[in-house]
Formats: structure tokens, sequence, C-alpha cells
């Protein structure tokens, strides 16, 4: 498979066919690539909420402003954070390197207290932004898989986070929505998938020194 092609046949799909449905082998592709997205320091303060069930997604498209991708989907992929990061998740991330790496003890120590210290000097805001921006990563790694897998998608952040939050119970798990992925297969009359790409020419958006 061309990734360049996959990547110039993708686009921010504005429309879904209903009766389509990812496999669950598609679905577990995408779990596996969030999970395996890179995060600063390692730490994945991030939660993938997977949201298939159609009566759990209606009363989620009006506080995305209408849009109906968020229900013809396949799949509606909410990408959160931790509300607030926690010296014991630093401790938890060292522990889990310690087990599955067997680095000694006297190697983590100062890089787990350099870390725990960085996360105690920042504010809760600052923290969740911290988080956001790791999010990004995420929704930028999941899209070009999609592209890859043949999977049409369309990253959103126009929908008010607080409700999703109370309707999806997210508050309740400790964890912000900060944005959505809409996955599943394009509707044959959606007009945008034959629209051509715009883009800046190569030279004008890259510099090599």
């Amino acid at each position: 498979m061309n990734t360049i092609e996959q990547l110039k046949w993708r686009y921010a799909t504005k429309k879904f066919n209903p009766t389509k449905k990812l496999s669950k082998a598609k679905i577990n592709i995408l779990i596996e690539a969030f999970n395996l997205t890179a995060t600063s320091y390692g730490l994945q303060t991030l939660k993938l909420v997977v949201v298939e069930d159609k009566k759990l997604r209606e009363p989620l498209v009006a506080p995305a402003y209408n849009q109906k991708q968020v229900l013809n989907a396949s799949h509606l992929l909410v990408i959160c954070i931790q509300d607030n990061i926690q010296s014991t998740d630093v401790i938890d991330y060292y522990n889990n390197i310690k087990h599955i790496r067997n680095t000694p003890e006297t190697i983590l120590k100062p890089y787990r207290e350099d870390l725990v210290s960085m996360m105690q000097d920042m504010s809760v805001t600052e923290r969740q932004q911290w988080s956001t921006n790791q999010a990004y990563i995420a929704l930028g790694n999941l899209m070009t898989v999609c592209a890859i897998e043949g999977i049409d998608s369309c990253p959103m952040e126009g929908f008010i986070a607080s409700e999703y939050d109370k309707l999806l119970k997210l508050n309740e798990k400790g964890l912000k929505s900060v944005l959505l992925l809409p996955v599943g297969y394009r509707a044959d009359d959606d007009m945008f998938s034959t629209f051509k790409k715009v883009r800046k020419p190569i030279d004008e958006a890259v510099i090599i020194l």
C-alpha cells in the first residue's frame, strides 16, 4: 500500500454511510494505534473512549453543534485527558518500566523524582494543557492509521466538552473530553470525497536546510 496515496485519499468525511460498520479487527487496530501513540515522557495521561452504541450517541449530536458524523459514523472515538495528573500516576508509570524492562531502581529514581517535581510545579490548568497537547499527537496518529487502513474519519474540535463529560459520565472517571474522531466509511453521495486537495506547494510548506 502506498502511504502517500492513502493520505491523498483521506479527507474530513462530512457524510458517513450509517449502514456500514467497521469490523472488530479494524477497531482493535485503532485501539492499538492509540495505545502506541508517542506521549511526553511516555506518561500516557490520555484515555480513548470508543462509543459504538447509537442510543448513547444520539444525545451527543446536539452538543456537537448538530454534526451528524457523530451519529452516522460506525464508531465515535472520544479522546480524553486526565482532569488532574497525580504523583501516583508518575510512580505507577516508573513501576511499569521497572516491571517490563527490569530497569534498576538506582537508574529510575532520579527520573521519577524529577517528573514528580515537574508535575507538582504545574497548576492543574497547566497539567491539563500539557495533556491536551498529547491528545493532538494521538489524533494525528489515529488519522494516519485510518488512512492507511482505508477507514474514513473526521477530526472534530467543535463540540461542548462539558456536555460530553456529563452525558458519557467522564467526570466520574476523572476524565475530560478534548477531541472527537468519528470513524467508519464515507457515503457514496458525500460530495466532499471528490474535491481536490488544496495544499501549498511543497517548497512553500517545507524548508530544507
